[in-house]
């Protein structure tokens, strides 16, 4: 299906439908930059058995809108989005779960709509977010953005999609890593660079949101791969700052855990999601 945000932007989504029997809140994916929704797909065949699961493609990843203007991409517009999708499928509240750039508009939302989550699942966030790091993340994120339009998409995915961080998926599975390089040689250039200068290499520090985050009282677990040293670093900062969050570090596991460990993940959202959903319970009699 398709949605109009609120400033005239597409979006491709899907809805993955009510299960017979909903056994819980509904969960809403947001993708990271070097996928789109089809990168929940593990996710979402586990998930869509028991709730309801909404994916989508942020703006810039067709067959959603792919704006022109550079002022059409940014933080705040990416949680706008979220939210947006939320509206247009009328779900009061979600588990919404994130991964890299994705686990960034996940905080986001957590922190300007708590009202909208039921709890956060927010993976492999902190690219860049290290003060000490800032500068050298916004370079790299500018530098890729020239490239996508220089050299084009399936040039950059043969870099990008062969970082560190990402090579313990192509040891663990191949097959899936090939579909991720399949999908990050098919992102739009224009969009990839918009959306690396305006929303990766803008986006503020979690740094500087210490203190907001420590007044965050949403339900959120961090999830991190012990081979992916910048997520792993701001992760262990927002285990030590949030109020009520779980931290799972998971071994020899790099930047797509959810790709790396697909059971396992499913496995630690599940006692997750319904640990949360029974304290309400509790809390309710």
């Amino acid at each position: 299906m398709r949605i109009t945000t609120d400033d005239g932007v597409g979006l491709d989504v899907t809805d993955h439908g009510e299960p017979p029997s909903p056994a819980g809140a509904p969960m809403l994916f947001v993708h990271e930059f070097g996928g789109d929704q089809r990168s929940w797909a593990p996710q979402v065949r586990h998930f869509a058995r028991t709730r309801r699961c909404v994916t989508y493609n942020a703006r810039g990843y067709p067959p959603s809108d792919v704006p022109a203007d550079p002022a059409a991409y940014h933080q705040g517009r990416a949680v706008a989005d979220a939210v947006a999708v939320l509206d247009a499928l009328a779900l009061d509240r979600a588990v919404v779960v994130g991964n890299s750039m994705g686990g960034f508009a996940t905080l986001h939302v957590g922190l300007r709509h708590p009202d909208r989550c039921v709890a956060l699942v927010v993976a492999g966030c902190g690219y860049g977010a290290h003060p000490e790091r800032a500068e050298a993340f916004r370079a790299d994120a500018v530098a890729l953005a020239d490239a996508y339009e220089r050299d084009g998409s399936e040039a950059v995915a043969r870099d990008y999609g062969n970082r560190p961080a990402r090579a313990p998926l192509r040891h663990r599975d191949p097959a899936a890593h090939a579909e991720h390089l399949r999908i990050l040689a098919e992102h739009d250039p224009v969009g990839a660079a918009l959306t690396m200068r305006g929303v990766q290499a803008a986006r503020p520090s979690l740094f500087d949101l210490r203190e907001d985050l420590a007044g965050m009282a949403v339900p959120t677990l961090l999830l991190v791969g012990d081979t992916d040293p910048e997520a792993l670093d701001a992760t262990l900062m927002l285990s030590a700052t949030l109020p009520d969050a779980g931290l799972a570090v998971l071994p020899r596991t790099g930047h797509l855990a959810n790709l790396e460990l697909p059971g396992v993940v499913d496995a630690l959202i599940e006692e997750f999601v319904g640990s949360v959903e029974g304290r309400g319970s509790t809390l309710q009699r």
